[in-house]
């Protein structure tokens, strides 16, 4: 098992004597939390334990609760990411940030919030490719794709080169065969990570997407066909963009260090 880089980098630091061995093992516990009102209970000790930054989901969320929980984690950890955000919800953040320091970035392709007080994610080595079958999945490919940034990998991108006009792919696979881990959104019936992974020599996760009508429609066809795809690939949830995300770049971290 390949130690996690954080914890490598707090022993490191206490070994040359950078850090007390309180402040050592307060970082290491990774299980710093703290309250904010009577609404929420923030996990502080995500990225030393699981070696991946903070995400919230925004779905559903009080506007100013979710600005609270993101400025303490962006003043706290130094960044935040937030998914599925509405404009409201971006209206009450950006207020309750202003005079704070903290740059707030919005990916509006992908519905996501960057909260960033300090230097940006160091590059891992890693490579992820992103590939969406029509241009209606790229929503969730961007949310894939920001994540794997925030993880620290360089990501590539091939939209729009699906199964319905399949010599697209080819071409497009040419930039992106150096990648780590491969991830393929599809929606409709969800053909497209099965052919990739007929094509490529590294792992393959499937993405089903929210689109398509009728019987076994909204990603419900999509997510069953990549179930019983023949080429080997894992698959996510329907429209989980973050677990894409962040699962393709462990993979890839991996093998940037490799």
């Amino acid at each position: 098992m390949i130690p996690n880089p954080t914890l490598q980098d707090v022993l490191s630091r206490y070994k040359r004597g950078d850090i007390s061995l309180e402040s050592a093992a307060e970082e290491i516990e990774g299980l710093r939390l703290d309250y904010i009102g009577d609404f929420a209970c923030i996990d502080l000790g995500r990225a030393v334990r699981c070696g991946m930054p903070e995400v919230v989901l925004a779905e559903g969320k009080d506007p100013a609760h979710l600005a609270e929980i993101a400025i303490r984690y962006a003043e706290d950890l130094g960044r935040c990411i937030i998914t599925r955000v509405i404009p409201e919800q971006v209206a009450s953040i950006k207020k309750c940030a202003e005079n704070t320091g903290i740059v707030i970035h919005h990916h509006e392709a992908g519905s996501v919030l960057v909260l960033a007080k300090g230097a940006a994610p160091k590059l891992t080595g890693g490579i992820v490719a992103v590939i969406t079958a029509g241009t209606s999945d790229i929503r969730v490919a961007e949310e894939a794709k920001i994540i794997a940034e925030e993880m620290g990998c360089e990501v590539r991108t091939a939209y729009d080169v699906g199964a319905a006009g399949i010599h697209r792919l080819f071409p497009a696979l040419k930039h992106l065969l150096t990648a780590h881990v491969f991830i393929v959104c599809a929606g409709r019936e969800g053909t497209l990570p099965a052919v990739v992974a007929g094509l490529v020599d590294k792992p393959v996760i499937g993405v089903p997407v929210s689109t398509g009508y009728g019987y076994m429609g909204e990603g419900r066809a999509a997510l069953a066909s990549m179930l019983q795809s023949c080429s080997v690939i894992a698959v996510v949830n329907i429209d989980a963009g973050f677990t894409a995300g962040a699962f393709a770049a462990r993979i890839a971290n991996m093998g940037g260090k490799s």
